[in-house]
This record gives structure tokens, C-alpha cells and sequence, in this order.
């Protein structure tokens, strides 16, 4: 199996097997298509290793049911791998902060209610690997204070993975992430008027 060599090793004082059983920070932005869907191809390879898994759904509505959701629940439940526990912390969608209907609570303390249990996980160590999925827009858009992010994830116990997906991820992130992938666009269906389809969008 194909690992890869680094081409820098830091005077760090840990061993090789050390180094390379580090639990990550990952993150997935860009304008390009395929940040949420790559992280959940990451938890597939984290559920045939047996760990447990945490979704964490920032924006997408309840409503929204990604294909990726049924694939990784039922895998979940075959008892062969580790276990899937899928939230959906947000409403409204990515791409548009809707108006809140009086009474109700806003998609801000909803989604802030999300990281506050996702630190709550992360300090009692419930997963192995955590896909916070479209976390990067609540960043991005003031919602979640980046610093106290970086500092949760900084001082996490244990092993314990954790992928974020979203445009706009702030530089602070970024520089304190293990993994940046930007994803650009090159091209897109949606260029040429045509709107998203079953078994590619979702």
C-alpha cells in the first residue's frame, strides 16, 4: 500500500510510529464541488477501521437527506465496522441565511448549540472521527468564534480525528489544520443551466 514519504521530518522528539498515528485536523474549502463528499469518503475509510463516527450536519435543513447519510447509517448498523451517529445541528442552506419566524430560535443559536455538543463529544472522547460538515460558513460568518475553535481542537484528548467542510475557511484555521485541501472549480455542470441530479448531488 502506497504511503508516501515526508519530505520533512521536524526535530520533534517523537518516534516515526508516534508521528504517524497523530490524530488530524482536516479541511475542505474552496468553491469547487466535492468538500463534503470527500470528508465522508474519509469517514468510510475511518468506519472500516472500526472507529467510531460522529456527523455533525451545520446547515443543510433535517429535511436534506444526502445519500451519504443512508450509506453511512446502514454500514453503521451491520455491526462490521465502527458505529455512525449523524446530527443535523443547522436549518436553511449553505448558501443562503433565511429570516427566522418570530418565537423561533435563529439558525446562529442552533448552530452554536451544535459546537457546544461537539465539544461535549470531544471532551468525553465519543468518537474517533468527527466530520463537521459546512462547519467552515459558521466561521466564516461570525457565528463561531474561530479562535475558540482552534483552541478546542488544539487541546482535544486523545485520538480523535476531526474533518471540517466549508467555503471560506478562516486563514487562522487553515494555518492551525494538519490538512488544507482547497477545492477550485474548473468547471460545472451548473455553468450550462442544468441543476443537480439524483446520484451526484445527492
Amino acid at each position: 500500500m502506497p504511503q508516501g514519504q515526508p519530505t520533512v521530518v521536524p526535530d520533534d522528539g517523537l518516534t516515526t510510529r508516534q508521528r504517524r498515528n497523530r490524530a488530524l485536523v482536516m479541511v475542505h474549502t474552496g468553491v469547487g464541488k466535492g468538500k463534503s463528499t470527500a470528508a465522508f469518503g474519509m469517514a468510510l475509510r475511518a468506519w472500516n477501521q472500526g472507529w467510531p463516527i460522529g456527523v455533525f450536519q451545520f446547515v443543510k435543513s433535517a429535511k436534506w437527506k444526502v445519500g451519504e447519510e443512508n450509506a453511512l447509517k446502514a454500514l453503521g448498523e451491520t455491526g462490521k465496522g465502527g458505529t455512525v451517529t449523524w446530527n443535523k445541528m443547522g436549518e436553511g442552506w449553505s448558501w443562503i441565511q433565511r429570516e427566522v419566524a418570530e418565537g423561533e430560535q435563529s439558525h446562529e443559536d442552533k448552530a452554536r448549540e451544535g459546537w457546544e455538543q461537539v465539544k461535549r463529544d470531544l471532551a468525553g472522547e465519543k468518537y474517533k472521527f468527527y466530520v463537521l460538515d459546512e462547519f467552515a460558513y459558521l466561521l466564516h460568518w461570525g457565528w463561531i468564534d474561530t479562535a475558540e475553535v482552534v483552541e478546542v481542537l488544539r487541546n482535544r484528548p486523545g485520538q480523535q480525528h476531526v474533518v471540517i467542510t466549508g467555503r471560506n475557511a478562516p486563514a487562522e484555521l487553515c494555518e492551525f489544520a494538519d490538512l488544507v485541501t482547497d477545492m477550485s472549480k474548473v468547471k460545472h455542470p451548473m455553468d450550462a443551466g442544468q441543476k443537480g441530479q439524483r446520484g451526484i448531488e445527492w
